[in-house]
This record gives C-alpha cells, structure tokens and sequence, in this order.
C-alpha cells in the first residue's frame, strides 16, 4: 500500500518551532515532488511549500516565507517541514502530498496527489 504518512504535530506557544516529518511508505520518495499543505477550520486549504525531487529547488507561501524551511532526507524516505515562529494563525492539519509539476510552477499548489491523513498543529497564544 503506497501511502504519505505525517507526523511531529503537537500543541505549542506563539512564538515556537516544530517539525513535521512527511514520510513514504511502499513507494520511493526521492522520484516526486513533494508539497506540503495545511487546511485550517473554516479556510481554504493553502498550499505552503514545495520541494522538488532532489532537493535543489524549494518554494514557499508569501504567508510562511522566512518563518518555515522545506527539506528532504531521499536515504530516509522522508520529508520535512521546520516550522519555526509559530503563530496562532498556523494552527491547522498539515498534510503532505506528491506534487504534479515542477515546484517552480506557480499552480503547484493546485496539483498534486493523494494527501496523507495529516497531523494536527495547534499554536496557543
């Protein structure tokens, strides 16, 4: 079974660092795109940063720039999301995903794959 799974999510202080860890299971990370995304309670859901297959090109939301760093271990089949000067306006489910386009592309936030189930991020003021 091909699958993204999440992790790292927790409840932190305004102000706090996290990292989340999007890993693969049944599939070989290191071929995809991988973008992570986050829908937060009565908002659209946003797409926050993207990665590309080997790690050489990165972008990110206006909204997360300077604050989050995508990055990637292809070893370990995984990818990471360091978020860092965490806001109250952070708080969401942050979900990763194969993107479908080279991360450049100013749609890659609109196509990807299947999302994994997500971990919770909860920032208190």
């Amino acid at each position: 079974q091909t699958q993204l799974v999440e992790s790292g999510g927790g409840l932190v202080q305004s102000g706090g660092s996290l990292r989340l860890s999007c890993a693969a299971s049944g599939f070989t990370l290191a071929y995809y795109n991988i973008g992570w995304f986050r829908r937060a309670p009565g908002k659209d859901k946003e797409g926050i940063s993207c990665i590309s297959s080997d790690g050489g090109s990165t972008n990110y939301a206006d909204s997360v720039k300077g604050r989050f760093t995508i990055s990637r271990d292809n070893a370990k089949n995984t990818v990471y999301l360091q978020i860092n000067s965490l806001k109250s306006e952070d708080t969401a489910t942050y979900h990763c995903a194969t993107v479908l386009v080279p991360c450049f592309y100013g749609t890659w936030h609109t196509e990807y794959g299947p999302w994994g189930q997500g971990t919770q991020v909860t920032v208190s003021s």
